[in-house]
């Protein structure tokens, strides 16, 4: 089995870098979006508690770091993303 990976990995060394990279794509997109949707329902939860859409909704300061740490890692993976694709076209 070793043997296996070892000759597919000399065969197609492109394609394996490819995988890596998608395997940091699809968490980084799916985290933006999970972010993007926890945001728009804690807008949508604080307007409904306020009855009032004249103000400007702000979410608390928990919740906004947090968001941002997340948008910050979901960037930072599709970065990587992107990075370790580059490397692959170098191979």
């Amino acid at each position: 089995m070793s043997l296996h990976l070892m000759t597919l990995f000399t065969a197609h060394p492109a394609k394996l870098i490819n995988l890596l990279a998608l395997l940091f794509a699809f968490p980084g997109g799916w985290l933006l979006h999970a972010t993007r949707r926890r945001e728009l329902r804690a807008m949508a939860l604080q307007a409904q508690r306020q009855n009032s859409s004249s103000e400007e909704l702000t979410l608390d300061w928990a919740t906004s770091r947090m968001n941002r740490f997340f948008y910050i890692f979901g960037f930072a993976c599709l970065g990587m993303a992107l990075l370790v694709s580059w490397i692959s076209t170098q191979v």
